[in-house]
């Protein structure tokens, strides 16, 4: 018969006796993890535990990384999703932003509207890879990048063609630069470099050419501008100008001179003739010579 010792303490559950997945932890955090199959999302803890990020922006992080393929993640969307307002959630994917977990790119689409596509990067610095389609607790394979060629400056798309006006006409150029550096007034986004205004001078003066005043060619240049940030104000203008030209206007006959004023006939008082003169006049003609 073994002797027995009440007096000692109980022997220490192993992992085995209870719960595999539970280690001994002398207090904090304990995981009880049940493997996902279905309906995941592999985040890495960079993310998760990141020294800098808000816990706001490590949410929001999270939440963006778990959305499909297309789903909403701007600020109004988001704003209706959660319940922390549309400031903090802009401050939030401004954090996310400059530390490379976000790329907001401007876009153009095949029906020529500019909308703002989300890019989201698992894993900062990294060349993007394609989406995983498998078991998402299996993180993709990381290649190196190859190295990039330097870029050199991009050549300046040429503006558009705008209206030249019929003659010479200094004047109303010279009304068109000032019309022009003025829209800014209007709207801080046509701030024009004077490049762009030397192109769209010659334009706005076939406007006025065609007896448009100024004010309705301006008008017609900063109404109805999209909402979004203007990338090249000055191609926008040149189209307006070309696109939307006004007819000539009306032929008119030139007036012609007023016949001359004829006088009232009086006598002369050097030679008592008649003669006609203006009212200042006393004299004849022979008699002023003479």
């Amino acid at each position: 018969m073994d002797t027995q010792h009440p007096s000692a303490p109980p022997r220490t559950r192993s992992g085995a006796d209870g719960n595999p997945t539970r280690t001994d932890h002398h207090g904090g955090v304990v995981h009880e993890n049940t493997r996902h199959t279905t309906r995941f999302a592999v985040i890495g803890n960079h993310l998760t535990q990141h020294p800098e990020l808000s816990l706001l922006a490590i949410g929001l992080g999270c939440h963006i990384q778990s959305l499909p393929t297309g789903g909403r993640a701007d600020i109004k969307s988001l704003a209706a999703r959660f319940k922390e307002g549309a400031t903090r959630i802009a401050a939030a994917l401004r954090e996310l932003e400059a530390h490379g977990y976000l790329r907001r790119e401007r876009v153009r689409t095949s029906t020529g509207r500019l909308v703002t596509r989300t890019v989201s990067c698992n894993q900062p610095g990294r060349r993007r890879e394609p989406a995983d389609t498998g078991c998402a607790d299996r993180p993709p394979a990381q290649r190196p990048s190859p190295p990039r060629p330097p870029r050199g400056p991009r050549p300046r798309k040429a503006l558009p063609a705008v209206p030249q006006p019929g003659g010479g006409v200094p004047r109303l150029l010279e009304t068109a630069v000032g019309l022009l550096a003025d829209l800014r007034r209007h709207d801080p986004r046509l701030l024009l470099s004077a490049a762009d205004t030397a192109h769209l001078a010659p334009g706005v003066a076939a406007w006025l050419e065609r007896d448009v005043r100024p004010a309705a060619v301006r008008h017609a240049l900063t109404t109805g501008l999209p909402d979004e940030p203007l990338h090249r104000p000055a191609a926008l203008l040149a189209h307006r100008l070309a696109a939307h030209l006004p007819a000539p206007p009306p032929f008119r006959a030139p007036v012609s001179a007023p016949p001359p004023p004829r006088h009232r006939l009086r006598n002369c008082d050097g030679c008592d003739r008649g003669f006609r003169a203006p009212e200042t006049e006393n004299r004849c003609r022979e008699c002023r010579s003479a």
